[in-house]
């Protein structure tokens, strides 16, 4: 339980260590992440792209409060695993632009990723989603089903107009108190809620990239173009059909992935939800929210399975 003490909880929270890794700071952590990747250009919006391996393409579409930056590991497996993965920033997240009169609607940022595929030189490619980045890319796959050469649902929703944001992510959405809980969400609250639904295991990540998650959502716009993200969510019928299109309207083979410990997106609800309408099953991971950070091995495995059935 925490104390009062907000100093006596932070040092609680400094003190762990991951075993047998240096320590380094997020600075250095974020330069890493921009050293390995390079940025590139959409409609006269700069993105950020991580990209490792020379297979097949798998992009990587990111949500909420994430970037290109939680693809990290997954990248790098999927290379291991023979293909070529890919993952870059929404606009106004991570390291891409924040123009203050951007459309940042799902519609918009959907469009945002097939320019982005076409810039990259990709005519089709191996899509794989999570959190809002779900709706993002399934209107992408509805609207432009030829594109794609399989689809990997990680915990997401499918159900726009009926769709609640969790606790933790619904104040983001109110005109002033949206604000302050952005000011307030700072390294250690943040921390916390990694704990509550965001890793299952400790052991694979340390703190400073945790840490590394609200530099890269806050970064020169102190998190002004997030909240308009979170402001804009299309929570419409239009939004739902066309998810539900990209799902049961295919040509492409499709799996699902859940982190089954999600205390955001629950596995019961929404995972089922998916598996009933896409008729396939729903594949239980070890993991919370962010199941990439967990499971990066066996995610990036079951991709090439399902690539081989494409």
């Amino acid at each position: 339980m925490l104390r009062s003490d907000g100093n006596l909880a932070m040092s609680r929270i400094e003190s762990l260590q991951m075993p047998g890794q240096l320590k380094q700071s997020v600075d250095s952590i974020i330069r890493d992440h921009q050293a390995r990747g390079r940025y590139f250009t959409v409609g006269g919006l700069k993105s950020f792209l991580i990209e490792e391996g020379e297979g097949e393409p798998v992009v990587c579409i990111h949500g909420v409060p994430a970037s290109s930056f939680l693809y990290r590991k997954v990248i790098s497996e999927l290379a291991n695993n023979g293909m070529r993965g890919l993952a870059f920033d929404l606009p106004g997240l991570g390291l891409a632009d924040r123009p203050d009169q951007f459309d940042y609607r799902w519609s918009s940022l959907s469009r945002f990723c097939r320019d982005a595929t076409t810039e990259l030189g990709l005519s089709k490619f191996h899509l794989v989603v999570h959190d809002i980045g779900g709706p993002i890319g399934l209107m992408l796959a509805a609207n432009h089903p030829d594109k794609i050469a399989s689809l990997t649902i990680l915990n997401t929703f499918v159900d726009a107009h009926t769709f609640r944001p969790p606790w933790m992510m619904a104040p983001f959405r109110w005109p002033i108190a949206g604000a302050a809980w952005l000011f307030f969400m700072n390294r250690w609250l943040l921390y916390l809620l990694f704990r509550y639904t965001g890793i299952q295991s400790f052991a694979g990540i340390h703190r400073q990239e945790i840490y590394a998650y609200v530099s890269l959502l806050k970064r020169n716009d102190h998190g002004s173009a997030f909240l308009k993200i979170m402001r804009s969510f299309e929570l419409t019928s239009r939004v739902t059909e066309l998810c539900h299109r990209a799902i049961t309207a295919r040509d492409y083979p499709i799996q699902i992935l859940w982190g089954q410990n999600d205390h955001a997106l629950d596995v019961r609800k929404h995972g089922k939800r998916i598996a009933d309408l896409a008729a396939v099953p729903c594949t239980n991971l070890a993991g919370k929210h962010f199941l990439q950070e967990d499971n990066a091995p066996a995610i990036a495995a079951a991709i090439a399975r399902l690539a081989g059935q494409a």
